[in-house]
């Protein structure tokens, strides 16, 4: 037999559960992580957005809201976003300890030439 109460119900359900339809209060959370800053933003269309900055590096990865229902905080603290936030460190690191194998010398001078720092010209 057909239940058209169930049915309805399931409709409106989903209606509500569509996050697509709503705008969240942006939060931004920021801590310290491995000596560099970890900062969690969250957009008011439900974007995630991640940023961690060590030594100058910048790494960034998006993330869909997992509990758009929970408050972004609790997400955090329960480690919601562990897993980004693990890559994102491991990635900054790698690049902190990688060498280029072009740039063996530095590109820039490293002092300023005499004649130049005196108002000098050429």
């Amino acid at each position: 037999m057909f239940d058209l109460k169930a049915l309805l119900k399931r409709g409106i359900e989903k209606e509500l559960l569509d996050v697509d339809d709503y705008i969240f209060m942006p939060e931004s959370i920021e801590i310290m992580v491995d000596d560099g800053q970890l900062k969690c933003i969250l957009n008011s269309d439900g974007r995630v957005n991640i940023f961690y900055t060590k030594q100058g590096i910048t790494d960034v990865r998006s993330a869909a809201r997992k509990h758009p229902f929970t408050a972004f905080e609790t997400e955090l603290n329960h480690g919601i976003y562990d897993d980004i936030i693990h890559d994102l460190v491991k990635e900054v690191n790698k690049i902190l300890d990688g060498k280029s194998k072009y740039f063996h010398r530095r590109v820039l001078p490293v002092a300023v030439p005499q004649s130049l720092s005196n108002g000098g010209g050429l």
